[in-house]
C-alpha cells in the first residue's frame, strides 16, 4: 500500500469533471481505433496526474516562507506589486516560480498571516516564462499580513494554455504556511513579492516543492527573527 501510495495521488475535486470528460471522451476514441483509444486513455492519465493533490509536509520553524508552486525558479528581480493590491509603490524582490504542465498546479501560502486581500485582474496569455507575463498576463493577487504588520504578496499568473484562475481564500482569511489556496489550471506562474530588506534563499533554475521548499526567511530590519 506504501508503494502504491508513492504512484497513485490524491486528485483535487477541481480535476473531476476535466478527468471525466477525458474518459468519456477516451471511449468514444477505443470506439473507433484502439490506437487513438490508447492515445485518449494516456491524457486521462495525464489529466489526472496534473490534477494530483499530494500532501506536503511544511517546516515549522518561525520565520520561514515556503515556495507557494511546484516548478522552477524563473526570475528573481526588484518590481513594484500589483498596484490592485494597494500596497506601497516601492520595488520589492520578486520571486517566480515557473509551472510547467507536468507539475503540481495547487498552490500553497508561503506565509503564516492574515489575507488582507484578493484582486483579480484579467489580461493576456503569454507563455508564463516571460517577464512581461507579470505585467500583462491575467492573474490573481493575494496579499498576506503577517502578525508583525510586514505584507508578502503572491501572485498567480495566467500561462500561454492556462485559461482559468482558481482561488479558494477571501479578505480577512487566517491561513498558515503551507495552507492551499488556489490553482491554476494547465500551465502558469506565481510570483511572491518579499517583504522590504528580505533576501531569497533560491537561485534561478532551482526546483521548487510547494509548502516544502524554504524560498526566504523571514526577519525585521535589525536581524532579529520574527
Amino acid at each position: 500500500m506504501q508503494m502504491l501510495g508513492t504512484f497513485i495521488k490524491p486528485m483535487h475535486p477541481e480535476g473531476i469533471k476535466f478527468v471525466a470528460i477525458f474518459a468519456v471522451v477516451t471511449v468514444g476514441l477505443f470506439l473507433l481505433s484502439d490506437i487513438l483509444g490508447w492515445i485518449g486513455a494516456g491524457l486521462t492519465v495525464w489529466c489526472y496526474y496534473f490534477f494530483r493533490d499530494p500532501e506536503r509536509v511544511t517546516p515549522k520553524r518561525p520565520g520561514l516562507i515556503v515556495s507557494p508552486a511546484d516548478g522552477v525558479v524563473s526570475l528573481i528581480e526588484p518590481a513594484v506589486p500589483p498596484a490592485e493590491l494597494g500596497m506601497d509603490d516601492i520595488a520589492l524582490t520578486r520571486v517566480s516560480v515557473f509551472m510547467n504542465v507536468f507539475n503540481c498546479h495547487v498552490n500553497r501560502t508561503p506565509v503564516a498571516g492574515v489575507v488582507s486581500a484578493v484582486a483579480y485582474r484579467p489580461g493576456k496569455f503569454f507563455n508564463a516564462s516571460l517577464d512581461k507575463a507579470s505585467v500583462d498576463n491575467e492573474r490573481n493577487s493575494l496579499c498576506v499580513e503577517l502578525s508583525d504588520g510586514q505584507k508578502l504578496a503572491v501572485v498567480q499568473i495566467a500561462g500561454l494554455v492556462a485559461r482559468r484562475i482558481v482561488c479558494f481564500v477571501k479578505p480577512g482569511a487566517r491561513m498558515q504556511a503551507g495552507e492551499r489556496f488556489g490553482l491554476i489550471r494547465f500551465g502558469s506562474r506565481l510570483d511572491v513579492y518579499l517583504p522590504p530588506g528580505i533576501e531569497p534563499l533560491v537561485s534561478i533554475g532551482q526546483t521548487m516543492v510547494a509548502g516544502e521548499t524554504v524560498l526566504a526567511e523571514l526577519t525585521v530590519a535589525k536581524g532579529d527573527q520574527v
